[in-house]
């Protein structure tokens, strides 16, 4: 029971390495045909890291030289069934022809590799300032009586002049929320690594010796 319990955790962590692990992409494989005195297709696009395979399919030899290329390359010459393979490691155009045929030339296009692109980062929170509330002005009021003018009358006196004074309200600043990090799967996926091998491990050494 225990070898079995052993067994299962290695497979689960096994499986869990392989998907933290995979590879992207995988490189692809083209192949050319040389029959009837040509090559198939004439003219092939594909990208760095590509393999491409010519197919011999005529009675006569044939090879692959190239003539104008980033890297030169010339393939021995290939009999009926036969085949031969390049692997390119450098973007450009690349002519060539069968030095047995001289008629028979095509090309191949390299491009360069496909980068993953990155995606732009969010935009941080704006932060709103709230507006200052304006503050009342001292308001002052002196009231004089205007003098008579038919009978002579003591004038007034004037009021005190009062002066009122609001105190500013202090403004309510607000704090943005701070953004919550984003989780990284990758951390995620080691996080659940960690826990099956330590799950595994405790359930083995729980297990009674017999």
């Amino acid at each position: 029971m225990r070898r079995l319990t052993g067994f299962a955790c290695a497979a689960i962590f096994l499986i869990l390495q392989a998907i933290y692990l995979a590879p992207p992409s995988k490189a692809a494989t083209q192949q050319v045909m040389m029959q009837d005195y040509a090559y198939g297709p004439a003219s092939l696009t594909v990208r760095v890291g590509d393999t491409v395979t010519w197919m011999q399919h005529d009675q006569a030899p044939h090879d692959v030289v190239t003539t104008s290329a980033p890297v030169a390359f010339r393939s021995p010459q290939l009999s009926a069934g036969q085949s031969w393979s390049y692997t390119f490691t450098k973007p450009g155009t690349y002519s060539y022809y069968c030095s047995v045929h001289p008629d028979m030339r095509a090309s191949i296009t390299v491009l360069a590799a496909e980068t993953p692109t990155k995606q732009p980062a969010p935009a941080p929170p704006k932060q709103t300032t709230p507006a200052r509330p304006a503050t009342s002005a001292p308001a002052s009021t002196a009231a004089s009586a205007p003098p008579s003018s038919t009978a002579s009358q003591a004038p007034a006196a004037p009021a005190p002049s009062g002066t009122e004074t609001t105190a500013p309200a202090q403004p309510v600043t607000q704090q943005a929320a701070a953004s919550e990090p984003s989780l990284d799967p990758m951390l995620l996926v080691a996080g659940i690594v960690t826990a099956v091998a330590v799950l595994c491990l405790l359930l083995v050494a729980s297990r009674p010796a017999r």
